[in-house]
């Protein structure tokens, strides 16, 4: 007969033994599971100063994480999913053009006869805004998307949405000239 505190201690150990094999096989499962970092992120855009019936540009700074390419605005093939930025800007406050990059032309090993054009790392979206004259001078939030899909060298993934937002200080107009109508616009000698 054995005494119960080895009966207990032979069940305590066996409950490690266990769990430490399962411990060890989860973790071994987890080392195959990719952990894949956000694919693009956007810099934080400084307080952009606009005014009134003036239009005004802001950079927008993106990054593409290392081992991720996603398509440019203008993919060569009508399958692929164009990056886009759509924006949603407040009353009395116009989008202007929005201005992409150029795509870098990459070829892949598995087409390699079919460049693709995409960007990768750093790149910069340009957006104009132009504040109308109605507008009040203050702080106001623009809001929007930017749509894409990220790829590696072996696969696509689903398209994704980064949202975006930026404020802008509209102020009144610049002051113009000055002219004074009391001076004479000829020279006295």
């Amino acid at each position: 007969m054995i005494p119960i505190w080895q009966e207990s201690r032979a069940v305590a150990l066996a409950a490690l033994i266990a769990l430490a094999a399962t411990g060890t096989a989860l973790a071994q499962e987890l080392e195959h599971v990719p952990v894949k970092p956000p694919s693009v992120s956007i810099a934080a855009v400084p307080l952009v100063t606009a005014p009134r019936a003036a239009e005004t540009k802001v950079n927008l700074n993106f990054r593409v994480a290392r081992g991720f390419h996603i398509n440019s605005n203008l993919p060569k093939s009508e399958y692929l999913i164009p990056t886009s930025l759509k924006m949603d800007l407040p009353t009395d406050i116009v989008l202007g053009k929005i201005q992409y990059p150029p795509g870098q032309d990459l070829t892949l090993p598995f087409s390699p006869d079919e460049p693709l054009s995409v960007y990768s790392g750093d790149f910069t979206v340009t957006v104009a805004v132009h504040p109308l004259h109605s507008v009040v001078p203050g702080k106001y939030v623009m809001h929007g998307v930017l749509h894409y899909q990220a790829c590696d060298n072996a696969q696509c993934f689903p398209p994704k949405e980064l949202p975006v937002s930026f404020d802008v200080k509209v102020v009144k107009e610049p002051p113009g000239p000055t002219h004074n109508p009391a001076q004479s616009p000829h020279v006295h000698s």
